[in-house]
């Protein structure tokens, strides 16, 4: 049986792939898209989250997010929207088929990121993107998520090359950027391993999580939220930076552990003072981050030793989370292949 540990050591290989195969192609769709509107709920929505700085200054368009079950009851379109795009990892979300299905029918164009071609919702749309990553058994996604987000970049980089917006040249540094981050999942792996070992009994005991990120790593803090809520099942959750100055620090006590997630940006500094702020009020406050750790960083901090853009920093800083998710479960006894709430699906019909 697969574990998450299993498709988290497939993650470099699968993007890898997926850079490998990237083709340019002219479309004269692309070059008129302006404004997306992206469908999607649960680790997809934290990952359209994640990629959102990035399409939107690579394409030159507006992204907005909604949940699928929210905006086919409550939701209204705008006039300026032009393409929707629905993200199911399965492609069987029965809320996302339904509304990206009544879409379609008023004439916008749709698009659909998934790694189940055979799916319900391919018969939907009028455009397939292959998520190449196969079906993920773990019902705790963490392939899934990076595929989306990488696939998010690639769809930037088309759409802002078909509005020459972007030059090949340009593109092709980017691809470049990508490929040799990439190759460096093995080590991000490693030294998460070693970050959690030698943070194991802080796992063990605390019984409250908070991630805060900023730009992208908005989307890695929910994705944090997410994975820890479904694995280490205790309270948890992420903050954009800013958000989480405006009163959820009120409730930080000694028993929060907090995780400042930092890419190389003019809102680090605030970051950290935040961090340095906090610190005395809580339990454990950890840094992990996209530059090398020093000594002066001491072992609260997880340094990735990466170069990248930060718009495509959360590809990266998302993978030492979902390794935490899955070894701080195992150290509170947790069991993630013992299956729970069976037949949640079937009773909620939340997928077909």
């Amino acid at each position: 049986m697969a574990t998450m540990m299993d498709y988290i050591g497939e993650e470099q290989a699968t993007l890898a792939n997926s850079l490998k195969n990237y083709r340019y192609v002219e479309t004269s769709k692309q070059q008129t898209i302006k404004n997306v509107l992206i469908l999607a709920t649960g680790s997809s929505y934290n990952a359209c989250l994640a990629a959102k700085p990035a399409l939107e200054s690579l394409a030159e368009v507006t992204v907005t997010i909604e949940e699928p079950y929210h905006f086919n009851h409550y939701g209204h379109l705008s006039t300026a929207v032009d393409t929707v795009i629905a993200v199911s990892q399965s492609g069987k979300s029965a809320s996302t088929i339904d509304a990206i299905g009544k879409l379609k029918e008023q004439g916008i164009y749709t698009m659909a990121l998934t790694s189940d071609l055979s799916s319900p919702i391919c018969q939907k749309v009028n455009e397939v993107i292959d998520l190449e990553m196969g079906i993920e058994t773990v019902g705790f996604v963490t392939k899934g998520f990076t595929a989306t987000v990488l696939k998010l970049f690639l769809l930037g980089l088309s759409i802002g090359q078909n509005k020459e917006i972007l030059s090949a040249q340009e593109v092709n540094q980017y691809l470049a950027q990508l490929e040799g981050d990439v190759a460096k999942i093995p080590e991000i792996i490693e030294k998460s391993q070693l970050f959690f070992e030698k943070n194991e009994s802080i796992f063990k005991l605390a019984n409250r999580f908070i991630a805060i990120g900023y730009g992208p790593n908005w989307g890695t803090a929910k994705e944090f939220e997410t994975k820890f809520t479904e694995t280490i099942r205790k309270p948890s959750q992420g903050f954009e930076l800013e958000a989480y100055m405006h009163g959820p620090y009120l409730e930080a006590d000694h028993e929060h552990v907090l995780f400042f997630i930092e890419a190389e940006s003019e809102n680090r500094q605030r970051s950290q003072r935040l961090k340095e702020y906090m610190k005395p009020f809580v339990g454990k406050a950890y840094t992990v981050t996209t530059r090398t750790a020093t000594t002066k960083d001491g072992e609260d901090c997880l340094g990735l030793s990466l170069t990248c853009d930060e718009r495509f920093s959360s590809l990266f800083l998302v993978i030492p989370f979902q390794l935490l998710a899955y070894r701080g479960a195992a150290a509170k006894g947790i069991d993630l292949s013992v299956r729970i709430f069976d037949d949640f699906d079937q009773v909620l019909k939340s997928k077909i």
